[in-house]
């Protein structure tokens, strides 16, 4: 008996990424939902030529909100509902465990772990702490949706209880290197808003409290509003490359990894400080709240 899915993906010009997905995807004789932000590219024509079904929607300056909508407007008719990004894709071996375990799970079961593999150049990035990364990806439709969080959204059940599956789907976006610190500066925006938020609590639909169904995410929480936020600004970014490169061994991935662990674990965060001190900066230099600055010199309404 095969399982009763759908999948759900949200999609901006993914022409490149978008075949390699849909064909990874087949053996789960799954029902494929597309939400896209208006491609330009060859996207849309190679979704309906994959047999996916095709639905636009303005994009809503987060994944939360754009998925959120996608739930609540979507005819899903299925028992199980699978997220998966554009960039990424499920192993045969994981294809098969789902095919195989998810008929058989018990109604008490609502949430599927799945374990996710990034490549970066080429590179399987093994170390640094980033694998494997697990991450609420598979749950019953109408037990859980995503916290509406500007960055490191994850879906929270409502009820039921989670299992781990054994094998991996895996990240690896075939964009070059412009186009990954342009996504990335856009995503320090967000990530600097999120941090801004634990601080000021501006906004009351964040998710900060939600209470999260998987033990490492809700651990990597606990560690950004406990710890991370509380440690300086511009000295953070140094302590977390340091102890990702160095004692988590991020040094034995090689020249990607180096070039991975610096770009993501520490320019980034770097520029994510440097964000979160030009707001504040512009807010007391115009007697103006954080979520005001955030608006007149971001275009973001966090209200």
């Amino acid at each position: 008996m095969s399982p009763s899915i759908s999948i759900v993906i949200l999609t901006f010009n993914e022409e490149h990424h978008l075949p390699r997905l849909l064909n990874s995807i087949k053996k789960l004789n799954a029902c494929v939902f597309i939400i896209d932000s208006y491609s330009t590219d060859k996207t849309l024509k190679i979704a309906e030529e994959l047999g996916a079904k095709v639905f636009q929607h303005k994009w809503m300056n987060n994944h939360a909100k754009q998925f959120n909508w996608g739930l609540e407007n979507l005819q899903i008719e299925t028992e199980w509902v699978l997220r998966l990004d554009a960039d990424e894709y499920l192993t045969p071996e994981l294809v098969s465990e789902i095919n195989q375990k998810l008929p058989t799970l018990s109604k008490d079961i609502t949430g599927v772990i799945l374990k996710r593999r990034v490549y970066f150049m080429n590179r399987w990035i093994k170390h640094g702490g980033y694998y494997p990364t697990y991450l609420l990806r598979l749950w019953r439709y109408g037990s859980g949706k995503y916290e509406e969080r500007w960055m490191d959204e994850h879906v929270k059940l409502d009820f039921g209880k989670t299992i781990t599956f054994s094998n991996d789907f895996v990240d690896d976006n075939l964009n070059n290197l412009t186009w990954w610190t342009n996504k990335h500066n856009n995503y320090a925006t967000r990530e600097a808003i999120d941090l801004l938020n634990i601080k000021y609590n501006f906004s009351l639909a964040s998710g900060l409290n939600a209470e999260l169904s998987d033990a490492q995410d809700k651990r990597k929480r606990w560690l950004k509003e406990k710890i991370y936020t509380n440690i300086p600004l511009f000295v953070r970014p140094f302590f977390y490359f340091i102890y990702r490169y160095i004692f988590r061994l991020g040094f034995l991935d090689g020249k990607p990894g180096l070039i991975w662990h610096f770009l993501q674990g520490f320019w980034y965060r770097f520029l994510v400080d440097t964000k979160v001190f030009d707001i504040e900066r512009r807010a007391k230099k115009g007697i103006k709240t954080i979520s005001e600055s955030i608006r007149e010199h971001y275009g973001i309404s966090v209200e």
